[in-house]
């Protein structure tokens, strides 16, 4: 496996961005600088984050989310 994250990455896996091998390993996410534990979905080439907004969720049950630009920089917790 590579040391660098992927540029995109989701936790719903719906999502064609979704890869369960990865998330398994553990990512962090650094973004503006903080520690998010939060994120649903980052890009690090758009600049950009999802977080879940509460506990509201969408007619579907999914979680109702906001998109935050910023510096994102993700990492491996366990190296």
């Amino acid at each position: 496996m590579s040391d660098t994250p992927p540029d995109r990455l989701c936790v719903n896996p719906k999502s064609p961005f979704h890869d369960e091998d990865l998330l398994s390993r553990g990512i962090g996410i650094r973004f503006n600088g903080k520690e998010r534990t939060n994120v649903e979905e980052y890009c690090v080439s758009e600049g950009w984050i999802r977080v879940a907004a509460g506990r509201a969720v969408d007619r579907k049950g999914n979680a109702v989310t906001l998109k935050l630009k910023g510096a994102v920089e993700p990492y491996f917790k366990d190296v």
